[in-house]
Parts: C-alpha cells; sequence; structure tokens
C-alpha cells in the first residue's frame, strides 16, 4: 500500500475533515500567555492543561499532513501490517476475524476493523497465533488468543 495512493478517497476525506478540525480546535484552546496572567494554582493547572493538549493536537495534525502527502509510509510504521486478517478467540469463546487498518478514519465503516493504536490493536502488534495477549477495555484487563494471522496479499 503506498502512502498517497493507500489511501482510500474516504480516508483521505476524514483525515482531511480531521485536520480542519484540530486547526479550529487548536486555534480556540491555545494559550495566550502573553494576555493571560497566571493568577492561582488552579489557572496555572488549567494553562498548562491546554498547552499540552495543543501540543497533542499539533502533534496529530503533523502525522495528518504527513499521511496526506505521502511522507509517511503506515505499512512501515507497524510489526502487523496494515490489511492483516487477525483472528481471535476472546474469554468468553467467542471468536471474530479483524482486519487490521493502519489509521483510525479507515475504521469508521468497518466493524471487522481493528486499529493497531487501540488497547487490543497494541497488543496483538509483535504477537503470533497460538499466543495469549491481555489488554484493557472499560470493564477492566481481559484476555484472548490469537488464533491465526493472515498477511495482507501483495499486488
Amino acid at each position: 500500500m503506498a502512502s498517497t495512493g493507500g489511501l482510500s478517497p474516504t480516508a483521505r476525506t476524514r483525515l482531511e475533515q480531521e485536520l480542519a478540525q484540530l486547526r479550529e480546535q487548536h486555534d480556540a484552546l491555545m494559550p495566550r500567555f502573553s494576555e493571560e496572567s497566571l493568577g492561582d494554582s488552579a489557572d496555572q493547572a488549567d494553562m498548562l492543561e491546554r498547552a499540552e493538549t495543543a501540543a497533542w493536537m499539533e502533534r496529530r495534525m503533523h502525522e495528518i499532513r504527513e499521511l496526506l502527502a505521502g511522507g509517511t509510509d503506515p505499512d512501515t510504521q507497524h510489526a502487523v501490517p496494515p490489511g492483516t486478517e487477525v483472528t481471535i478467540r476472546f474469554a468468553d469463546g467467542s471468536v471474530d476475524t479483524l482486519r487490521v487498518v493502519a489509521i483510525a478514519a479507515e475504521a469508521e465503516d468497518d466493524e471487522a476493523a481493528l486499529t493497531l493504536d487501540s488497547p487490543l490493536g497494541r497488543a496483538i502488534a509483535e504477537r503470533g497465533p497460538g499466543d495469549t495477549i491481555t489488554y484493557r477495555t472499560p470493564q477492566g484487563d481481559a484476555s484472548a488468543e490469537i488464533v491465526e494471522m493472515t498477511p495482507p496479499k501483495k499486488g
């Protein structure tokens, strides 16, 4: 999957929309240090939190711009390449086959998509069939077994 040609039109549109939203939120959130007095510790904490959030937004905007420009190849960022199908047996005995995607924008309309930055996605990274993994859910830690991993077809 080439980075520029590898983005579907839907993923590209979603990334462009996310970038526009982040820019707007960043501009609204960005602390204006010269205009604000430091005030009490609550004001200082709020300003620090806004600065940290703004820094995260700047990193994400850079990542999106790189993806849109083709400067980052998602296939080379992960031990499990996008397009890999992962069959997982969960603790309750259910089995599910998920398709690994590089970015969340590709997963929004696909219930069987698994992003590698999700807790389950991070747990399967650099693991293989037969391995038991543990990942965090809103209800606490969960475990599952990787039954099979099928790499994407090249072509």
